[in-house]
């Protein structure tokens, strides 16, 4: 075991951890968050997905260890519910959530990705979401979300 002190939504905790536990692990049982989710633990369908200063990363394998003095941020650190990020918002709008289960993953790849590419075409959103996974089947209101959020951050 080791103390790991990790800054998560700009909040510092400390965290008594074997090296090579899942990030994923301390964010929801030693820090309390409900979100990400555990889906695959196989970095395959993108539930787990946090920012790790800025870029997102699946925290299902990536070890505790790794992280050092990087800033993590989770879903529930991306926006308030007085002040929501525009993908938040455009979610809401879009009706997306059905199950709700994956919409973290899709959510903070989106962000990181909208952050980097003010503008883009369906395909840039295509290829930037490949790899995640939804069984409810809401890829076209997904799509329309982010094209939503694009044109309310831009």
């Amino acid at each position: 075991m080791a103390q790991f002190t990790l800054t998560v939504n700009g909040k510092t905790h400390t965290v008594d951890a074997d090296p090579d536990m899942p990030l994923l692990y301390a964010l929801k049982n030693d820090i309390g968050l409900n979100n990400p989710q555990f889906g695959c633990g196989l970095a395959q369908c993108g539930a787990c997905t946090v920012h790790m200063d800025g870029q997102p990363i699946r925290s299902c394998i990536t070890p505790i260890s790794s992280v050092g003095n990087a800033r993590v941020v989770t879903l529930s650190g991306l926006g308030t519910p007085e002040k929501p990020h525009p993908l938040q918002t455009a979610y809401v709008e879009e009706q997306v959530t059905q199950c709700g289960y994956c919409i973290n993953g899709w959510i903070m790849t989106a962000a990181a990705f909208l952050a980097r590419k003010k503008k883009p075409t369906d395909a840039e959103i295509k290829e930037a979401l490949d790899g995640l996974k939804c069984r409810c089947g809401t890829h076209m209101n997904i799509m329309r979300a982010v094209k939503r959020a694009a044109s309310m951050m831009g």
